[in-house]
């Protein structure tokens, strides 16, 4: 039986990594993707694959983003929600209830609960700026929901080729500062291997050698 992903802002780095690695390694030869984006031309090169199915839509409208849910599996949101009125989470949301889909991986930011130490939280906080507060509610109404989801704190990115990384929980201080997008992109994939991991849980990822940093490592 075919495992559906709908994935909603399917052009972005992490997302495209995903994507690849999803679409050629054998052990996810039973996954469909659904792939969201607006101009769905940007990832024309997939159109031919059996296994995709782009939709060019915009997450802010709710009707295309209900449209795409329905007979999903799992979706991932791989776009930060920094909407003053959190449009793009209460999309997902209302599309996911609507249809009857529960799991949902989303991304989002570190330092959603001051769990980030020293300099580095306070430098994190001060330059994300206003767009934290937005971020923090998106966490609040996921966790609210009723839905099945995992909140991704991803950290400073960088585009270094290693997979390294560590995993902190919600009442978990934040181990590192900086990490690879690649090592992102794992940790979706494993759960999507593994839907039941860290389902109704916020998770911490970065490389915990860079704990200590008091800037992001590039």
């Amino acid at each position: 039986m075919m495992k559906k992903v709908l994935i909603l802002a399917a052009n972005g780095q992490i997302a495209r990594i995903v994507e690849q690695r999803l679409l050629t390694e054998p052990a996810f030869q039973d996954v469909a993707l659904t792939l969201f984006l607006r101009k769905a031309s940007r990832l024309a090169q997939l159109a031919e694959n059996d296994r995709v199915t782009l939709i060019d839509g915009d997450i802010t409208d709710v009707t295309s983003v209900t449209k795409a849910m329905a007979g999903q599996t799992m979706v991932f949101v791989a776009v930060v929600d920094h909407d003053a009125n959190n449009r793009l989470t209460r999309n997902v949301i209302a599309a996911m209830q609507a249809t009857g889909v529960k799991r949902v991986l989303f991304t989002n930011v570190l330092g959603l609960y001051h769990e980030v130490p020293g300099e580095f939280g306070r430098w994190n906080e001060a330059t994300i700026g206003s767009g934290m507060a937005s971020a923090r509610q998106s966490d609040a109404l996921l966790a609210a929901s009723g839905l099945d989801y995992t909140t991704l704190r991803l950290p400073w990115l960088n585009d270094r080729d290693e997979v390294t990384y560590s995993v902190t929980t919600k009442d978990q201080p934040y181990a590192g500062v900086s990490g690879s997008r690649q090592s992102v992109a794992d940790v979706v994939v494993r759960l999507i291997a593994d839907p039941n991991a860290y389902n109704r849980d916020s998770i911490g990822i970065a490389d915990p050698a860079t704990q200590g940093q008091d800037r992001p490592v590039y």
